[in-house]
């Protein structure tokens, strides 16, 4: 679309929620154009053209990913949500500048230059996704979250890029911490269930058919009871269940769609589905991906779409409210080990990693009590506490914990594994505890770079538009300002945000231990996956393709296969790789 003067023209993707207030304001200064029509495309254009790029960028709330081209300076501009909800990558290749939503856009460009970044890879065997800014294409990068770049031709040749931050998640959470709320418990549920309110009310502004996503937990369940309590019709929810052990939410989703009334729609997950989906994953994705959650993501958005357009989403409640059952477990594991001296530690690591796995196995005893306390694998188990003994500090023990592949810069050929936000001091917060640099750690990286990366394409794979209240700016910034003591409360993970939802469902439909959305992918890799699986960890196929060292990867896939072990995290991060280099290989 052009702006009214032909100045500026924009291609863009995205949703904005604030484009009529916006309107407004530009109308009651008189900087409104005549409009053409009632979009939140026009309204951006008409801002830039107002207010300059960088300030109009700024001012904009919702998610998106836009390319901005100026006609009269002959500048690109890309800006990316403050989140990160949107995906946009670029790179320069032979006098060529290139950019898009999907690396696949870029693949199709008769310039581009397919060579897969080691580096990257390396990082995504211990991640399970590649971070921003880096891509699994040499010289193709990811447009970090709240940014904006300009881009303008030289008369050499090449292209002079400059970066501007619009909105920094660092920036809101040290003024949090500098600056706390000083108000009660109580004060704080009512500011947050305010805020939460407002911004649900903005999101449901659709003239296409809505709904919402329903798992049963605490956060789905926090936006579907603010939305039917805003809703004079029972709004439609949608939930996935299974029939595995463990895995299944579905009765509890159920069981508050009743209570509050809505129309709900679920769908158990079989082998069949999965079976069905994965070869489906490479081009969704369109990049090495394999958090296994992937899978019913997908699937529920499927089932999303065959009866709304726009759904809403309670990803980011983790992030912001300490929720995440791995926060508490950190800090009990430097609890038991932080207090010896480093040097003893890395002793006793040593005197434990001289022994084999396979000997300890054979020394440590065999029954089904030790088994429950200590698992399948002792003496794998073992040598994994003594890479936990050798580590230095918390920092470290939170990449480690984070971490599939420990040492993936040897499993990949010719790699050398790059410096990321979980291991680069000069891109951690002046925070005031730990629990709030982890919470800020998975803010800039695992929660754009995995949980949104998997919302959007698996969304956007179907036409679905996926939208994120509990990451709307005034959420994350009232969040980031709430003491730490309301968000991690009596051992209670997410206190502020459960009292929220006790107001609208009785706490016996959501008060219960915390279970992952995700697959029986350790099963299914042993029986209906394995002759798949089997064929893409062929040892001649790996060293054929000379990307991996196959002597590690076939110890970790007998050793599953066996059930000796459960390796299917691992396993699956290499599976994703192969069938991605399959899929776009052909």
């Amino acid at each position: 679309m052009q702006s009214a003067s032909g100045r500026w023209v924009i291609c863009y993707n995205g949703e904005i929620y604030n484009f009529q207030v916006l309107a407004r304001e530009l109308e009651a200064s008189g900087q409104a154009p005549a409009w053409r029509g009632r979009s939140d495309t026009e309204v951006i254009v008409a801002a830039v053209e107002a207010w300059g790029v960088i300030k109009a960028v700024s001012r904009l709330v919702g998610i998106f990913a836009l390319a901005l081209w100026d006609r009269e300076e002959r500048v690109l501009w890309l800006a990316r949500d403050p989140m990160g909800v949107k995906p946009l990558f670029f790179g320069e290749f032979r006098r060529a500048f290139i950019f898009g939503s999907e690396l696949k856009a870029l693949r199709a460009h008769p310039s581009f230059d397919a060579t897969i970044d080691r580096n990257a890879l390396a990082i995504f065997l211990r991640r399970n996704f590649v971070p921003a800014p880096y891509s699994i294409y040499a010289g193709v990068e990811k447009l970090t979250p709240g940014t904006i770049l300009s881009v303008r031709h030289e008369r050499t040749g090449g292209f002079r890029r400059e970066l501007h931050t619009c909105w920094s998640t660092r920036q809101v959470f040290e003024r949090g911490a500098t600056d706390p709320l000083d108000i009660s418990p109580s004060e704080a549920v009512d500011l947050l269930d305010r805020t939460l309110g407002d911004v649900v009310a903005s999101q449901m502004v659709s003239d296409v058919p809505l709904g919402s996503f329903l798992s049963g937990g605490i956060d789905s369940s926090t936006v579907t009871a603010l939305m039917q309590s805003r809703s004079s019709r029972p709004i439609k929810t949608f939930s996935i269940g299974f029939e595995a052990s463990g895995y299944d939410e579905a009765p509890h989703a159920r069981a508050i769609a009743r209570y509050l009334g809505t129309e709900h729609t679920e769908l158990y997950v079989t082998p069949g589905h999965g079976l069905a989906t994965i070869p489906e994953l490479p081009r969704i994705w369109d990049e090495p991906f394999s958090d296994a959650s992937q899978v019913p993501t997908y699937l529920l958005a499927h089932l999303t779409r065959r009866h709304v357009t726009v759904s809403l989403s309670g990803d980011g409640g983790d992030e912001l409210f300490c929720g995440y059952v791995r926060y508490g477990r950190e800090r009990a594991i430097w609890r038991m080990i932080g207090w010896a001296p480093l040097a003893a530690r890395r002793v006793l690591a040593a005197m434990v990693s001289s022994i084999s796995p396979q000997t300890w196995n054979r020394w440590l005893p065999d029954s089904e009590l030790f088994r429950s306390i200590v698992g399948k694998g002792p003496g794998h188990r073992l040598h994994r506490l003594a890479d936990v003994l050798r580590l230095s500090n918390q920092h470290a023990l939170f990449n480690r914990l984070m971490s599939h592949w420990p040492d993936p810069g040897q499993l990949v050929i010719g790699a050398t594994e790059p410096e990321t936000a979980l291991t680069d001091p000069a891109q951690w917060a002046k925070l005031a505890t730990f629990e709030d640099q982890m919470m800020y750690l998975d803010m800039i990286s695992y929660l754009p770079d995995d949980i949104l990366v998997k919302l959007d394409r698996a969304s956007m794979a179907v036409g679905l538009e996926a939208r994120v209240p509990l990451l709307d700016q005034r959420v994350v910034e009232l969040a980031a300002r709430l003491p730490l003591a309301f968000k991690m409360r009596g051992g209670q993970t997410k206190w502020v945000l459960r009292q929220v939802l006790s107001r609208y469902v009785p706490p016996r439909l959501f008060s219960r231990p915390k279970m992952g959305f995700t697959v029986p992918l350790e099963s299914w890799l042993r029986g209906p996956l394995h002759d798949w699986a089997k064929a893409l960890l062929d040892e001649k196929r790996l060293e054929r393709e000379g990307y991996l060292r196959p002597s590690s990867i076939r110890e970790k896939w007998l050793e599953h296969v066996a059930g000796t072990h459960d390796w299917h995290n691992w396993i699956w991060d290499v599976l994703m790789f192969q069938a991605w280099l399959e899929q776009s290989s052909s």
